[in-house]
């Protein structure tokens, strides 16, 4: 089978069968289409001209590109996969990557908020909603249902109208692998989600009226100015602008609100199997990284507190 052909394949598979994110096919598309180029320029068209050799020759070269090392164990992990599932389908007689490894990926501690600055960024949020204007509605119950439930980004914005039950303070989200679960959330992220309902949402679906029936999208919770579902890149650039004025290093997404959310909720007593499956992480290995950041804030304030530090 024609390499191009395969990986094609194997993405569809990765969605229909196996119930994989967007993002995370496209992650997979993008580093088998890399290894695809690589081999192609080194006489492998065929899946089954691909060899163990052949993979660690194409990390290799990821390498002196000074890729980082998660970019690397990113590549080496969809190469295994793409590889075990040509050998299972009859497209290669052998799992030539099962012996594939690659540098360990760097693990640094996520960027995490202090509840005062997360207190400053809703704060300032609500006052930018009291002037009623919808879209700062909007952008206030988004921050707080982030803060709130600890969502990833997708999971937001994937998120229906039948997906929030206001009364009982629960949306039910799709994660990661088509998982389905229900998180909670508190009272003053329940009031932005009632304000953005009873008029953001109208006068967004309004503004969105002049747009074909056919892109716009009735049933999405939050919608973009345009009447349209809100997208991931929205947010994204909504997140990183609240936390462009806040000092310290590291990423400033939406996720940083999550690793935020988790670790205040460790910080504060919760069980750490209860964060794992508010998180919707599928190991408790995943979770235990909030036990580290805890851990390191607890040192650094009696650092800067004990007397004899």
């Amino acid at each position: 089978m024609l390499l191009q052909r395969a990986i094609e394949d194997f993405t569809v598979y990765l969605s229909a069968e196996r119930g994989y994110s967007e993002h995370t096919i496209r992650s997979y598309r993008s580093d088998l289409g890399a290894l695809a180029r690589f081999a192609n320029e080194h006489g492998a068209t065929e899946t089954n001209e691909l060899s163990l050799e052949l993979l660690r020759d194409w990390l290799w070269a990821g390498s002196q590109q000074q890729l980082a090392k998660s970019t690397l164990a990113r590549r080496s992990a969809a190469a295994r996969s793409f590889s075990a599932w040509l050998n299972r389908i009859g497209s290669a007689s052998t799992d030539v990557a099962t012996r594939l490894r690659a540098p360990k990926a760097d693990h640094h501690l996520p960027r995490v908020l202090t509840r005062a600055q997360l207190e400053g960024i809703l704060d300032g949020l609500s006052a930018r909603a009291d002037t009623g204007d919808p879209g700062a509605i909007r952008d206030s119950a988004v921050v707080e249902l982030l803060y709130a439930s600890a969502l990833r980004v997708s999971e937001l914005t994937g998120l229906d109208l039948s997906s929030l039950d206001l009364g009982r303070l629960t949306v039910r989200v799709v994660g990661k692998g088509a998982k389905e679960r229900v998180v909670p959330f508190g009272v003053p992220a329940k009031h932005a989600l009632i304000r953005y309902l009873d008029v953001a949402r109208p006068a967004l679906l309004v503004a969105g009226q002049g747009v074909s029936t056919t892109v716009t999208q009735g049933e999405a919770f939050f919608l973009g100015s345009n009447g349209r579902r809100l997208g991931t890149r929205a947010v994204y650039a909504l997140v990183s602008s609240l936390l462009s004025a806040i000092p310290g290093s590291g990423p400033s997404g939406p996720h940083t609100l999550r690793h935020t959310a988790a670790t205040h909720l460790l910080d504060g007593g919760a069980d750490l199997r209860a964060v794992q499956e508010l998180l919707g992480h599928a190991s408790l290995g995943t979770t235990q990284i909030y036990t580290h950041v805890s851990a390191e804030r607890l040192k650094a304030s009696y650092a800067s507190a004990h007397p004899r530090a």
